[in-house]
């Protein structure tokens, strides 16, 4: 009986490793400077990062200089659906502290100044 329950636990670990965190996927972001983006966002290291695959203007899917650039840096769990790292924003092509709220298939993504007081957000929607 003790050599079942300790290959239970050993499936049952493994299982929830195999699961995908609910902030992996690809998202599309609301428009910035008349463009907006798909990321996707995969495991980088312990934490998590977003790419550029694809951007879009008023035109269309276009081909930017910012594909394959991460927007998404080093975000880690806070606890509640939270997520904490880094933002670039490239139309001034700065980095700012990010902070991001999972809520099912939608995210508000903030880039905070000043220690995290001052932030702009934007909302992002799932789109795979």
């Amino acid at each position: 009986m003790k050599k079942w329950i300790i290959a239970a636990a050993v499936v049952l670990a493994g299982a929830g490793g195999a699961m995908a965190d609910p902030i992996e996927g690809l998202w599309r972001t609301q428009e910035d400077d008349g463009a907006y983006a798909h990321v996707e966002i995969a495991p980088c290291g312990p934490a998590y990062c977003g790419t550029i695959v694809r951007t879009f203007n008023a035109d269309g899917e276009y081909q930017s200089p910012n594909i394959g650039k991460q927007l998404v840096r080093n975000m880690t769990p806070a606890g509640n659906s939270r997520y904490e790292g880094r933002v670039w924003r490239p139309s001034n092509d700065k980095v700012y502290i990010g902070k991001i709220d999972l809520n099912g298939n939608s995210l508000k993504m903030a880039g905070c100044v000043a220690g995290g007081l001052i932030c702009a957000k934007q909302d992002w929607t799932r789109v795979r």
